[in-house]
Formats: C-alpha cells, structure tokens, sequence
C-alpha cells in the first residue's frame, strides 16, 4: 500500500468511527430512547439550546475598579483557540444572558433582541461569537440537535399502495419484515423527503401522547402558560438552584415542544400515511429517519445573518423530487406540496441575525411585529411556526431616527435594546489592538506601548465632562476637576487623583459606577462617541507603513494621529465641540505622549538595575507593617534579631515624606489602614496587592528615588545614546558594562529591540532631560 492510499485508509476509518459515535443516523424508537435517557437535553426549544450553549463554556468573575463582574467564557472563543473573540462587554453579555433566560421561563422568545451602538463597538462580533458557540456546541454530545426525513422504500423492497401529490409520489409499505426505514441504503430508496423546517422528532407524536410522555419523563417540568402559584414555585425553584450548585433548576416545556405541531408539508405527509395505513402509527413511524444535525453559519443551517436587502425573508416553491411512482390514489392527485425556503427557513431551531436591521426598507420589517411576539411568519397558503432567536443590530443614529417614526410605537413592546457602547477601560481597549495586530502579518518589531498609546487616545475621545450635581457634596468638587486623563485612569486603573486624601479617594471610587452610567438613560450616553477600534486599527496600519520609523512604535503611532485631527471633516467626533478638556481629541496627543514618557522613563530607570521592582513593595509593606503596630500601640516583631521593638518611626516619617502627605499623619494612616481592612472584608482570604491597592504611593516612591539620582540616570542614558552610535570605543569599561546591563533588560523585561530602544532613550533624553 503506498503512502497515499495509507492516509486516506487512516482518515476514512476516522470519519467512520466519527460518524459512528455521533449517531448521525437513527429510527424513531432509537431517538426515544435517547429522550427516556435524557429528557431535558432532548426537550429544549432554540432558546434553552442558546441558553445552555451560554451555561456549557462557564463563568468567570473578573475583576473591574467598581467591583466584580460576571464574564462568560463562550466569548474567549475557548472552541476555536481564543481566535477572533469578543474583548469586554461583560455587561452587554449579562444583559443578554438574562433576556434569554426570561424566555425560557416564559416557555417562548416573544421578542427580537436587538444590540445597539456605534460603528465598531463588536455588535457583530456578538452575535458571531453566540453562532460560534452553539456550533461548537452541537458538535458535543450535550448539545446534539436533531431533525428527521421522511423515507419512502422502492418496490423491490416492500410492496404495498401508492400515495402521492402533485410533482412526485411514495409508496405506502404494508408488507415488510422491517422495523424502520432509517437504515435503508440509497438504491433502496425511492424518496427522502426532509422535514422543512427541522422539525423536532417529538413533533411526531399526536399532541396529547407528547404531553403525557413530557410530564411522565420530567415529572416536576413548569408547563407553559402557568399559573401563578406555577410561577412563584419556579421563582423559588431558580431561587434554590442559584444558592445550590447541586440543586437542578426548573424545566420550562416550551411552547414550542408542548403545543407545537408539525410543519405543513410534514402534516400532509403524516396524515396521509396515516389514512393509507388506516391509523396504524407504528406503521408511519418505520418512514422516519431521525437525522443528528449541526449548527452551521457557512451552510446556513440554524444560523444565518440576514443582509440588509429589497426582500422577505421567507417563501414557498412547489417539491418535487428525481424519481415518480406510479400513480396517485384519485384523493391526493389534486394535493400539491410546497417547501418554505429562506432566511427564516435556514435559521430554524437556532438563531437568526437582522444585520444593520433598520438600514432596510420598513416595510420589509412590518412582519416582524408579528414573527417577534408570535413566532410565525404568514405567506401565500401557510403560516410557518418558527422555533429561533431573533436578534439584530443596529447603528446608534439609524435606530435615533427609528425613533421617531410613527411605526417605532408599534416595535418598542417587541424589541429588547441592549447597547453595546464604546469601551471606555484602556486596559481592555489595549487588548483588542493587540489582537488586531496579531492577526496581521508585520515585518517590523512591534514596540513595546504601541497598542496601549492607540487604546489611550481612543479611550480619551470618548469621554464625557461628568456633572458634579450628580453626585454626593463629598466629592462634587472632586468631580467638577476630574481631567478626562484622571477620568480614564480612574476607570481603568481605579487609580484616583492625587493629593485628594484617602477619605476622599474611597468616597470617589464609590460613585464610579454611578458616573459610568451617567447618561444611560439617553441618547447621549458615554461610550456613543469617540474613535472607533476601526479607525484606530487603520491608524496602527498606517504607521507600520511609515519608512521613518524602524520600528512599529509609539512614535509612528503620533504622527498618524497627528494626521487624522488635521481633517475633522473625516470622523464626526472630531468635529465635537469642546466641553472644557474634553473633546479636545489634538491635546489628547499631547497628553498621551506624556504618559508615555512616563512609562519609558520608569521602564529606564528600572533596567538601570539602580533599584528593583521589589524592593519598593517591601518598602511599602514593612511601612505598612509598622504603622499598623504603631496605631494598635504594640511592637513589631524583627525577623532578623527574634525580638519585638517599638515601631520604627523614622522609617515611617521618611516613606511620608517621600510620599508627600499634606494632611494629619494620624488621620493618613488611620485612614490607610482601613482602606486595608476594608478590602480584606470584601475579599477574604486574598492577598492584597499593594501595588494596585495605592498605585498613586508608589509612583510618589518612584519618583522621589529617582529625582535623587536624576544626574547619574542622565549619565547612564548619554551612554546609551553613544553605544547606539558606534561610539563605544570611546567608552570605558564600566561604562559599556551599564549600558549593556540596561539594554538586557530592556529587551528581556520589557521587550524592546536595539532600534526601539535607541529610539525610546532619544525621545526621553530631548524631552524630559534636555536642560
């Protein structure tokens, strides 16, 4: 056997045993017993399937300033490798978990859940990552979907009458040894005719058996429409569930499931084999071909993007099949078949996307209204009954204008909004570039802060001048200063203005929330407005190409910028008007610039290896140590000698003295100590990282370190200007052992090249140490 034939004998036993243990292919009594082993997976509509699809990935908390947030991992694409995922959102992602599960308690999806913001704010990426996940997840045993086909024998196989319609006709089997028609090979078959629109297998069942064989197989289910003693029982039962990891929520029977019927063609179908067997429904059943399906965008099956176009979503055409029968008893000869096909049709028993719904004609949207609180959708001759999701996105200024037609009155109690607004955290901004650039193919080094002076800047344009009247007198003067940098350090770092006092500083990180929300419940909320990561991404793109800079790099990512204010007729939030500091989108560059030479000049001075890292934490931390001793009038205990001593005031004076604290020591460190004591409570058993806890004293430790040695660090960066233009022959020993100990850890600990790092030291020494 050549090498050929070896792989495609290898893949072909793989595919077979894959296929195998999918159990792609099954009568109708095999599909039973799956139900009787798993009841609720094999009773679910497409919202609990969407539902559970959010619950399968799991949930994380992540950390935010205004406390912890709820993050769901089927938006780190886990399926996929973390490729193309959906960077923050969390609330959105909440709001929309929630929207589905009150679907699900309602036993139906009665409206179309629209996502709302401005261009580039990943509405799209949303709902692409919600058709990601339940294709990987209907590749999973838990999440197995299945319809089923109609299977009609030839004539070498059984014998028995004709039925038919026009177009096409089957036969209906009254003598054979076979138990079920699912396994039968194709040239054993005359006609296969699938379930048009995905039924669910339990469709087949007469209403009334389904119902009973539902309530015997999930004994304590809540039916549909329940009443209200129902609905306090499932309160209480969800209640139980989210106090309880062991206890199993309640099952809603769907609606759909419940009192759901089949599609029409089937209908036609069933009731025809039906008479033709005289009422023998074992005898319909061997016609059925359970089929396992699979979610799938590219092949449009229970997932599928609707584009904005000059048509309905949904029609009919008449079925035929290749092969005829004989002829057609007299009563069916005049019966003529149609299958729906469309958008709508595709999506079944899954999720459909309305994509930039409100860019399309209203009157292509009218028959929503119904298909959203009904779930049907009515054409010539027929009413589809439609099992799916309907969601759709929407720029911010189309559903504005939305808003102010007359039809928007009728569509408000069937939409449900969730906005997706700017981010406005730079940290999480900062991750979405660098997974931008990381898609793209560089020949140039990227240097270190190039994404997170673009993820700045863009946060910094989207800013809105808080109104102090909101908020408490404690901090409304606080408020009414708040540069948008401090803002957005504020938000992202939890990092407050300095000098404020630490009473001060927890009172203002309370109301962070509060002024995020500022707005929310208008038009002109914060986060609508702003660079979007679109252009911001083709801001990187343009400075890669720019041949005066070796590397991609900060400074490259500047002068684009500085390009861009140039023309405010380009973007319209360049052309805001200023309110104060904000919207000031060319200051914004100067500002961000700053920050960064803040960032090289500590990354610098670090690698000079003057001082490490750690030794501020431990600095800080036996302060900290002593000043806790000292309000408790106790002693310390000395690691090194084993004996307790009184605390060290002299150490305590020179950290505050570095730290430059203006108000009562006693009420300082008072108040320092129940900042601490305050995060041990909200969260216990953790270590608390000071670094984070008080960002603002250690930079203070910083840079009164580093203006004590600023001579000999200018020395040290002279050096490695001179080292990077060939002059080290020039220098001594000593000399060249500094500079190649900084630029070691230059790239190793912050992962700059030669070229950035020669550029990085240049732009610091002509700006910060020039004089």
């Amino acid at each position: 056997m050549n090498d050929g034939q070896k792989i495609l004998s290898s893949l072909a036993s793989k595919v077979r045993e894959d296929y195998g243990r999918d159990q792609r292919i099954m009568s109708f009594a095999e599909f039973l017993d799956l139900f009787a082993e798993h009841p609720r997976r094999h009773a679910r509509n497409a919202v609990q399937y969407l539902r559970d699809c959010y619950l399968h990935y799991g949930t994380e908390q992540k950390p935010a300033v205004w406390g912890d947030v709820t993050h769901y991992r089927m938006f780190d694409a886990p399926f996929d490798g973390g490729k193309d995922r959906l960077v923050g959102q969390e609330r959105a992602q909440q709001r929309v978990f929630r929207l589905l599960d009150n679907f699900v308690r309602q036993g139906e999806v009665n409206k179309l859940v629209l996502l709302h913001g401005p261009n580039g704010s990943a509405k799209s990426t949303f709902v692409n990552m919600l058709m990601r996940a339940m294709e990987s997840y209907s590749c999973t045993e838990e999440g197995a979907l299945f319809r089923f086909n109609w299977v009609f024998p030839n004539k070498r196989l059984a014998s028995g009458s004709s039925i038919g319609f026009e177009g096409f006709s089957a036969r209906a089997v009254e003598e054979t040894d076979l138990d079920s028609f699912a396994y039968l090979d194709e040239d054993q078959i005359d006609a296969k005719i699938p379930a048009d629109m995905k039924d669910h297998p339990l469709m087949l069942l007469p209403t009334e058996q389904r119902r009973t064989l539902l309530k015997e197989f999930i004994p304590d289910a809540i039916l549909p429409g329940y009443e209200q003693e129902d609905g306090e029982r499932l309160r209480t039962r969800y209640s139980e569930a989210q106090d309880d990891d062991e206890t199993e929520p309640p099952f809603v029977l769907s609606k759909y499931i419940y009192d759901g019927d089949l599609s029409h063609t089937s209908r036609q179908i069933f009731d025809a084999l039906m008479t033709a067997y005289k009422g023998d429904i074992e005898k319909v059943f061997k016609h059925i071909q359970v089929e396992r399906f699979f979610i799938s965008r590219r092949y449009r099956v229970g997932a599928v993007v609707v584009e904005p176009q000059m048509r309905v979503d949904a029609n009919l055409r008449q079925l035929t099949v290749d092969r005829s029968l004989s002829a057609l008893p007299s009563s069916l000869q005049n019966q003529t078949m149609f299958e729906p096909f469309g958008d709508l049709v595709d999506a079944n028993r899954g999720i459909v996307e309305y994509d930039d719904l409100l860019k399309r004609q209203p009157e292509l949207n009218k028959y929503l209204l119904a298909t959203s609180e009904k779930g049907t959708v009515s054409l010539e001759n027929r009413i589809l009954h439609l099992d799916q999701v309907l969601t759709a996105t929407a720029n911010e200024d189309y559903l504005d204008a939305f808003k102010q037609t007359p039809d928007y009155s009728s569509f408000k109690g069937r939409i449900e909004l969730v906005r997706l607004p700017y981010l406005l955290d730079y940290n999480i901004e900062e991750l979405v570039y660098d997974e931008q650039i990381s898609s793209v193919d560089f020949i140039k080094h990227l240097a270190p802060h190039t994404t997170f002076v673009a993820a700045l800047w863009a946060t910094l344009t989207r800013l809105k001048r808080p109104d102090p009247d909101n908020y408490p007198n404690t901090v409304r003067e606080i408020i009414s200063g708040l540069t948008p940098l401090e803002k957005a350090d504020l938000y992202s770092r939890g990092k407050v203005p300095e000098g404020i006092g630490a009473e001060n500083a927890r009172e203002l990180k309370k109301v962070i929330p509060d002024m995020m929300s500022e707005g929310e419940g208008s038009s002109n909320y914060e986060g609508r407005y702003g660079a979007s990561p679109r252009e911001m991404k083709m801001i990187l793109l343009n400075a890669s190409q720019n041949d005066d800079f070796p590397c991609l790099s900060p400074l490259a990512v500047f002068k684009e910028l500085r390009q861009l204010v140039k023309d405010p007729s380009v973007f319209p939030f360049l052309q805001m008007k200023s309110d104060g500091d904000y919207h000031r989108h060319d200051d914004f560059i100067d500002v961000v610039t700053d920050r960064y030479l803040d960032l090289i000049d500590s990354e610098i001075r670090s690698a000079m290896g003057l001082v490490e890292e750690k030794q501020y934490e431990d600095l800080f931390a036996r302060y900290i140590e002593h000043v806790s001793q000292w309000l408790k009038g106790e002693k310390v205990y000395n690691r090194i000698t084993g004996r307790s001593e009184e605390p060290d005031v002299e150490l305590m004076n020179n950290v505050e003295e570095m730290l430059d604290i203006e108000e009562d020591i006693e009420d300082f460190r008072h108040s320092l100590i129940s900042t601490i004591a305050a995060y041990s409570i909200d969260h216990p058993g953790e270590q608390i990282d000071y670094r984070k806890t008080f960002p603002n004293f250690f930079d203070a430790l910083q840079r009164k370190f580093f203006e004590e040695r600023q001579q000999q660090i200018r020395r040290i960066q002279e050096s490695l200007l001179r080292y990077f233009e060939d002059e080290k022959k020039k220098m001594d020993a000593d000399e060249i052992e500094s500079v190649e100990t900084t630029l070691d850890n230059l790239k190793n600990r912050y992962g700059y090249c030669d070229q950035c790092a020669r550029e990085a030291v240049a732009f610091l020494l002509s700006n910060r140490y020039n004089e």
